[in-house]
């Protein structure tokens, strides 16, 4: 099965990738997660990506299509994946079509996560996370003592959890990406899901409209 998720930043998109990837046991590929790793490693391509992130501003196309060729060009996704933070934008949905066209894929469903932006905003300016070991708090739902991780190392916020930053990021959304959910409900491939409350129910909710429910 091939998916993508759509859905603003903060709606849950890796969250429930991740637990649909054990599930379906098919690849969660992140485009957000590589250019973080590389944005980590010091790369030349992290500090083209960064530029851009660090503004809340989206990478431009010809990278990011170029690193979603490579990564699906590999054996683990021969039998699905999941797209997570691709497509952004009609141009990259058009060149995700002729990439996978050319080998005779398609993909399958589009889950749309539905979340009003006022709870992105809390979800995503109250996180914290850890620059030793990458775990992640929450002030509101997940604190941690002291503004200390678990390992003993200070926690910090990202520059792009700043609450004007994340406002910036959904109104790019909501310009640049939103215009997806037409293009794909057209294609008869959408599927939207309300993503406002638990993790579990908002997974159950992503399965039962892939018809999986109770797996």
């Amino acid at each position: 099965m091939n998916l993508i998720l759509l859905g603003a930043p903060g709606a849950g998109k890796g969250t429930q990738a991740f637990e649909l990837s054990k599930i379906l046991q098919i690849p969660h590929i992140s485009t957000g997660d590589i250019f973080r790793d590389n944005i980590k490693r010091n790369t030349e391509l992290g500090a083209i990506a960064n530029s851009y992130i660090s503004k809340g501003e989206l990478v431009p196309d010809e990278i990011t299509i170029g690193i979603v060729r490579d990564r699906l060009s590999q054996a683990d996704c021969d039998k699905g994946f999941i797209l997570d933070g691709f497509p952004r934008s009609i141009p990259q949905a058009e060149a995700l079509e002729r990439m996978l066209g050319e080998s005779g894929r398609k993909i399958d469903w589009i889950i749309n996560i539905v979340v009003d932006d006022d709870i992105i905003v809390e979800r995503l300016s109250y996180r914290r996370v850890c620059p030793a070991c990458g775990d992640t708090y929450h002030l509101k739902f997940n604190p941690a003592e002291g503004n200390m991780c678990k390992c003993g190392s200070q926690l910090v916020q990202r520059n792009d959890d700043r609450a004007d930053v994340i406002r910036h990021r959904i109104e790019e959304y909501h310009k640049t990406t939103e215009p997806l959910v037409e293009f794909y409900r057209h294609r008869g491939k959408l599927l939207n899901v309300r993503s406002e409350n638990s993790i579990s129910e908002s997974l159950q909710n992503t399965l039962y409209a892939l018809g999986l429910k109770g797996i």
